[in-house]
């Protein structure tokens, strides 16, 4: 599970997170939302131990991450908004690299590799250096990097980012079918429709502070919306997009808007 309490974190004297307190359980699917500048960037660099709160405390499988960074890595698995590979290596080389790093056996890694690029269609692709990839191959690869040694915690920063429409409904399917299994999955994204469409759990932030956390279901009761859009909008105090966009084609082209 993913347990947050009270954190505050600041630089220079000004307070990017305030308080914020929230928990994920396993086998929930958490949905991560904000604005740009919200602080999500901040509370992932907390949960995976390159941050350590000012105050407060972050528990992620377990494992209390400012007192056991390295512990708390093996309990989780972490797919990044930037991955970066090392593009002289193989898809195969590259798993093969990383689980051994995690102390998984030559036969388990061969097993779990194997799958994971048989799954993504990337078989043909096994041997050739990962240089020559497009983003969207990249990323199937840092998806499974995370997977390999079986963490009971996900951490997703942007995981779609580069795949295309089958491998973004092959996520989804892989995302609902771990928690499932009883993984914890925390998926930061600005993306509201994709979020909405895989999370049982969604944690609005804005400003560095929580403004809502429940199901989606929940959420939108409480916005009075009906979609995760709306009631993202009104909960953020969001500008209306539609009149924003329609002042800009006025004034910036001086056209009204035609029916």
């Amino acid at each position: 599970m993913i347990q947050v309490d009270d954190v505050h974190v600041g630089f220079d004297g000004n307070e990017i997170l305030h308080g914020i307190s929230f928990a994920v359980e396993p086998g929930r699917v958490a949905g991560y939302i904000g604005p740009n500048g919200a602080g999500k960037t901040t509370t992932m660099r907390l949960l995976t131990g390159t941050l350590a709160p000012d105050s407060g405390r972050v528990v992620v499988g377990g494992v209390d991450v400012a007192k056991d960074a390295v512990g708390a890595k093996r309990r989780f698995g972490f797919v990044p908004e930037h991955g970066h590979l090392y593009e002289s290596f193989s898809p195969e080389e590259y798993l093969r690299f990383i689980g051994r790093m995690h102390g998984l056996g030559e036969k388990p890694l061969a097993e779990r590799a194997g799958a994971m690029l048989s799954f993504w269609g990337l078989e043909a692709n096994a041997l050739q250096p990962m240089a020559s990839f497009s983003k969207g191959m990249k990323q199937k690869v840092l998806i499974s990097a995370a997977l390999l040694h079986d963490p009971p915690v996900l951490l997703l920063d942007e995981p779609l980012s580069g795949l295309d429409a089958y491998a973004v409904l092959q996520v989804r399917a892989l995302l609902r079918a771990l928690a499932r299994q009883g993984t914890t999955v925390f998926y930061s994204s600005h993306l509201l429709d994709a979020v909405e469409k895989v999370a049982d759990q969604v944690i609005l932030i804005r400003d560095g502070a929580i403004l809502a956390d429940g199901s989606p279901a929940q959420i939108l009761e409480a916005a009075g919306e009906g979609s995760l859009e709306g009631a993202f909008s009104r909960l953020t105090s969001a500008a209306d997009a539609e009149a924003e966009a329609e002042a800009l084609i006025a004034s910036a082209f001086g056209r009204a808007e035609s029916i």
